[in-house]
C-alpha cells in the first residue's frame, strides 16, 4: 500500500449526501475482467456533459469533498480503487459509510470527516476556487491548507494515521509483528510440542 503523507491537488466539490458506491462505481456497466476504473468513475452521471467530473479543471483532482454519509450502500472496494485511477487519495466529507471507510484506509486513502462549520467553510472555499488553485491535505501536520482562508485543522483516529503514513494494510500490521509471532510459535513449539503433529481433519 502506498504511504499517504499529504497529498496536493485540485479538489472537487460533490457536495450531495449519500452518495453511494453504485454511484462511485457502477460495475454493471463494465463487467470486463480487468476493468478500466478511471472510466468506471461515476460512469453514469459522467454521461451528463455537465457533470463536474466532466470539467477540464476537475480532470486530475485529488481531493474530492462530498457531503453526508459518503460511500453508503454496498461494500464494493472498486469504488475506492476507481477514486484512486482518477487521482483522488483524499476524500472530505460531513460523515462517511463505515464499510467504505474502512476500504479506503486498507486502500490508503485518507477518509477524512470534518465537523458541520469547518465542512461548509472549505466547501465555500472549493467552489470559489473552481479547481483554479490546489489545495493540500497534510496527514502529518493534520491540516488543510489552500486558497480562501486559513489552514483547517483535523482530528484523525492516531491508529489510522500511523496506518496511513506507514503504508499498512492488515496484512501489513500484522507483519508489523512478526517477530513477535515467530517467537510465540517458537513458544508454543517447546511447550505444547503435540501441537505440531496435530493433524488438520479439514483436508482428509
Amino acid at each position: 500500500m502506498t504511504p499517504f503523507l499529504a497529498t496536493t491537488g485540485v479538489a472537487v466539490p460533490l457536495l450531495l449526501d449519500d452518495i453511494n458506491t453504485d454511484q462511485i462505481a457502477p460495475q454493471q456497466m463494465d463487467r470486463s475482467l480487468d476493468p478500466d476504473y478511471r472510466v468506471m468513475l461515476f460512469r453514469r452521471q459522467r454521461q451528463d456533459a455537465g457533470f463536474i467530473l466532466n470539467r477540464p479543471q476537475y480532470q486530475s483532482a485529488a481531493i474530492l469533498v462530498g457531503g453526508s454519509n459518503l460511500g453508503c450502500g454496498s461494500a464494493r472496494e472498486t469504488a475506492v480503487w476507481a477514486l484512486m485511477a482518477w487521482g483522488i487519495r483524499c476524500v472530505v466529507a460531513r460523515s462517511f459509510a463505515d464499510i467504505f471507510r474502512e476500504n479506503c484506509l486498507q486502500n490508503g486513502v485518507l477518509a477524512l470527516e470534518i465537523a458541520e462549520s469547518e465542512h461548509a467553510a472549505l466547501a465555500a472555499r472549493v467552489v470559489a476556487t473552481d479547481g483554479n488553485a490546489p489545495f493540500t491535505v497534510d496527514l502529518v501536520a493534520q491540516r488543510i491548507s489552500g486558497p480562501g482562508g486559513a489552514d483547517i485543522a483535523f482530528d484523525i483516529a492516531p491508529s489510522d494515521r500511523m496506518r496511513l503514513i506507514e503504508g499498512l494494510d492488515d496484512v501489513g500490521l500484522t507483519l508489523k509483528h512478526a517477530d513477535d509471532i515467530a517467537a510465540w510459535e517458537r513458544r508454543t513449539a517447546a511447550t505444547a510440542p503435540w501441537l505440531q503433529t496435530a493433524r488438520d481433519r479439514r483436508r482428509q
